[in-house]
């Protein structure tokens, strides 16, 4: 069924009741699994993923059906494996270790941390990120971005900033050709298999884009009203994340002192 956009110009909220520059509801925790050097669980909407960390630890490098960056021996190979349950979806579709599409996240994610990340510091060793989906209501990779970041961080693993990303989409699609769309923040599932949408991941709380993928078509009159909330999203991201960190570090350090 197609999606009604009727709503958005009468009273300015889409279905799920937010306005155009509304995020969905966060929740993160950090240190979720023991055994792991780091982890968390990060909830963006109904989009639900688990990360694990481990290393710097010396071995392996390029494992099977795993997304990697790195530059030799100089610096530390960034490894990513991402697993998405079954039953995450709608479809219930089970994806394999050759599915191009989770192929391309993985080698995006390695990417974008293997330039964050002060992997100079760890010569001759391996960083592997772990990522389990738990449930999918769009922005899934804008999702794991998010969640590797906290697990990073919770592993100690130096970085220059944040990793931070959201999701930013037009009211109309391509085919209507409207050139005076609005802009929307943070898409759920059912707008994202209707209208186009790009995924932006930022470097701190500044401007700095480091990751943006788009896999929609747009008009390119709307391309720039879409970054710009793309961007102001993931400052308001980053602002949700740091008090995660903040807030746990707080609560290490009360156990401590107790």
């Amino acid at each position: 069924m197609p999606l009604d956009t009727s709503t958005y110009s009468l009273a300015l909220l889409r279905l799920d009741g937010r306005r155009w520059n509304e995020l969905r509801r966060m929740h993160a925790q950090i240190s979720t699994q023991a055994a792991a050097d780091g982890s968390s669980y990060l909830e963006m909407g109904n989009t639900k993923v688990i990360c694990t960390v481990s290393g710097p630890s010396e071995g392996r490098r390029g494992g099977a059906g795993g997304g990697g960056s790195g530059s030799g021996d100089a610096n530390a190979t960034v490894q990513v494996e991402l697993g998405i349950a079954g039953f995450s979806g709608v479809d219930r579709k089970r994806r394999g270790r050759g599915d191009k599409r989770t192929s391309e996240m993985q080698m995006t994610i390695a990417n974008a941390f293997a330039d964050a990340l002060f992997t100079h510091l760890y010569s001759r060793s391996t960083i592997s990120i772990t990522l389990h989906v738990l449930s999918q209501d769009g922005s899934l990779l804008a999702a794991c971005l998010n969640a590797a970041t906290l697990a990073l961080v919770d592993a100690g693993i130096p970085m220059s900033d944040y990793i931070v990303a959201c999701t930013s989409g037009s009211t109309s699609s391509y085919s209507s050709n409207d050139e005076a769309a609005d802009p929307l923040l943070d898409l759920n599932g059912l707008e994202e298999q209707e209208l186009p949408f790009l995924t932006v991941g930022t470097l701190g709380a500044g401007e700095k884009v480091s990751v943006l993928v788009m896999e929609s078509r747009v008009q390119v009159g709307r391309l720039e009203g879409m970054l710009a909330v793309g961007v102001d999203g993931c400052k308001q991201v980053r602002e949700i994340l740091d008090h995660a960190v903040r807030r746990h570090g707080k609560k290490m350090l009360d156990s401590v002192v107790a």
